[in-house]
């Protein structure tokens, strides 16, 4: 842990083993050299590739092609699976040429495949155009999952990795095999190609000069977003605490604290006027406070998890405690923030601090055993890799981070844009969460570190291994009643990765899942059209189910889910009474400026 004293900062972090203890090994007069070397290398290795690690690409790739070419059986299933294909792609195409109209089979394209839906693609040739691309990825499931003997670590690295091409080379992304492509350029006689090649080129212009992307000065904090009214009560080296000013004549007695990911910037949850959660609050009778943290640079680099927990959860629970005069906090925790938050919640209830009244968790993971197709690339090589990025400047730019979840949805989050903005010249107006999205952060390099390897790799917080002050915080100590809320399409945090939950405490749980995914489920206000939630609570101590048998026996609720958490804070919560004045009140009361503050200024 470093040690922040007023703006000093003085430590000196190791962090190269999964339980945060250095190693050093004994080696010869020139390792220095080599080392020196060394080091810049990989680090441009790792720029280049977005921090996925060569090695853990090969190593699975090795052990898919020596089990294809050592075993007759798999090779035979290979072919086997080719025949397959081609029969029923080539015996649709016979009954449809023999019988129009006649009804062919189709190869079943992926869960929220939306990139042939236009009518335009049943034409022919088209249509076998499209068929085949379809064919060609369930072959390659195929391909890759079904090879005896490769690990299943390996066979889903090379599932993973086959369809990032396959989204690549899909027959929607270039003009030559898009219809709706070239009916665009008939339309518009190829106007569209030149306007996509001028937003081509004002973005890199404006990614080689840092800017963020057109549109986003559109959404700028304190004026267009991040605009409820409030005030910093509190500063220190790490974040500033915004106190929201009251808009009703009674609040609820527990002020409400919210701890979001430091990995973007808090305003998420306080976006335009129509769909701020904070803003909504409020007006429910909520005293809401919200940690802003301060976007580091490379002399943060020492800054770690237990700073985090200290200098933000901590010092900020003093704040509000001293500003409202009582003794009682709902927390809420977003992401990472929420992580965090379930780890002092755990080292309060074993130091008898019992300041939470409750404890919320929008898409926080505690448990890292299942985290999805993120953990696809969570290995020793892996994680050595990214600490590799984040090592040379100090510090984890979190762009590279949204780049790399956008990998994981490329056939959502990239190639669709890509056509739209860049070949069909027809870019659309950015909301405020994508503008949002834009607003880079940075990650120390010490917490990053301590990040992977204790959480993401050991599992130390789920196994009860994670230490807080040298001594274990096991997450069974918190007694709190829990309300956790996962999202149906969040490939971040899964859903069922956070419903786990369930199986490391023995408080009150109270579970909902979401449509929408990681940003979008969250940000939900009432009156957003298709929303839909579950939601069920286990009462203490009483024995969990899992995940398929919670689904069956919750039902789905058409709305948002605000209302309902509303309703549950309230139940914990006592009777209204006179909102505290911002800031407090006596000799040490005061603030020091207007929200958003400074620190969501900074870039």
């Amino acid at each position: 842990m470093s040690q922040v004293t007023g703006n000093e900062e003085q430590a000196v972090v190791s962090l190269s083993t999964p339980d945060g203890t250095a190693t050093k090994c004994a080696g010869g007069p020139y390792d220095g050299w080599a080392e020196l070397f060394l080091r810049p290398t990989r680090a441009a290795v790792a720029t280049l590739t977005g921090g996925l690690a060569p090695s853990s690409l090969g190593e699975a790739f090795a052990d898919w092609a020596t089990h294809l070419a050592l075993f007759p059986g798999s090779q035979m299933h290979i072919v086997a699976e080719t025949v397959r294909e081609f029969m029923s792609l080539a015996g649709g195409e016979w009954r449809t040429a023999a019988s129009a109209g006649a009804p062919k089979p189709q190869a079943g394209p992926p869960t929220r495949e939306h990139r042939f839906d236009d009518p335009s693609w049943e034409a022919w040739p088209f249509d076998l155009i499209r068929q085949s691309f379809l064919h060609s990825e369930r072959w390659w499931d195929e391909a890759a999952c079904d090879i005896l003997g490769v690990t299943a670590q390996h066979r889903a690295i090379m599932r993973f990795s086959i369809h990032r091409i396959l989204d690549m080379l899909a027959p929607s992304n270039f003009v030559a095999t898009n219809p709706v492509l070239q009916h665009r350029i008939i339309e518009t006689q190829g106007k569209c190609l030149v306007d996509g090649v001028a937003t081509l080129i004002e973005d890199w212009l404006r990614s080689l000069a840092g800017e963020r992307p057109a549109g986003a000065e559109c959404y700028r904090p304190g004026a267009d977003v991040a605009i409820t009214p409030g005030k910093v009560v509190y500063r220190n080296d790490l974040i500033e605490l915004i106190q929201y000013a009251p808009t009703t004549q009674a609040v609820r007695p527990e002020p409400l604290l919210i701890v979001p990911a430091w990995i973007l910037k808090y305003y998420v949850l306080d976006l335009s006027l129509e769909n701020s959660l904070v803003r909504w609050l409020v007006g429910q009778g909520q005293t809401v406070f919200m940690i802003s943290w301060r976007n580091v640079g490379e002399g943060g680099r020492t800054l770690d998890l237990e700073d985090y927990r200290r200098l933000g959860i901590m010092a900020s629970l003093d704040a509000i405690t001293a500003i409202t005069g009582g003794n009682r906090v709902h927390a809420t925790g977003y992401c990472l923030g929420g992580t965090l938050l379930a780890i002092a919640a755990a080292a309060m209830a074993r130091d008898g601090d019992d300041r939470f009244a409750s404890m919320t968790l929008f898409a926080a993971q505690t448990d890292f055993s299942e985290p999805g197709e993120v953990g696809l690339f969570i290995d020793a090589a892996q994680l050595d890799f990214l600490e590799t990025m984040a090592r040379a400047r100090g510090y984890l730019d979190s762009a590279q981070m949204s780049g790399a979840f956008q990998a994981l949805r490329s056939n959502e989050l990239v190639w669709p844009y890509f056509v739209r903005d860049y070949l069909m010249g027809a870019r659309g107006p950015m909301s405020d969460l994508q503008a949002w999205h834009s607003d880079a952060t940075r990650l120390p390099f010490a917490a990053h570190s301590q990040y992977l390897h204790s959480l993401a790799l050991a599992n130390d917080l789920a196994e009860g291994r994670y230490e807080v002050d040298g001594r274990p915080i096991p997450l069974e100590n918190i007694h709190v009643p829990v309300f956790a809320v996962g999202a149906e399409s969040d490939y971040v945090a899964p859903w069922r990765s956070v419903y786990k939950i369930h199986r490391l405490m023995g408080t009150e749980v109270t579970f909902l899942l979401t449509t929408g995914g990681h940003d979008d489920g969250i940000v939900s206000e009432p009156g957003h059209p298709d929303r839909f939630y579950r939601l069920l609570a286990r009462p203490a101590d009483a024995d969990g189910v899992d995940p398929e048998t919670w689904m069956a026996r919750t039902s789905s609720e058409a709305g948002s889910w605000w209302p309902a958490w509303a309703a549950w804070l309230d139940l914990h919560s006592s009777p209204p009474g006179v909102p505290p004045p911002l800031g407090g009140s006596g000799v040490n009361a005061g603030t020091l400026g207007n929200a958003p503050g400074s620190y969501v200024l900074e870039s």
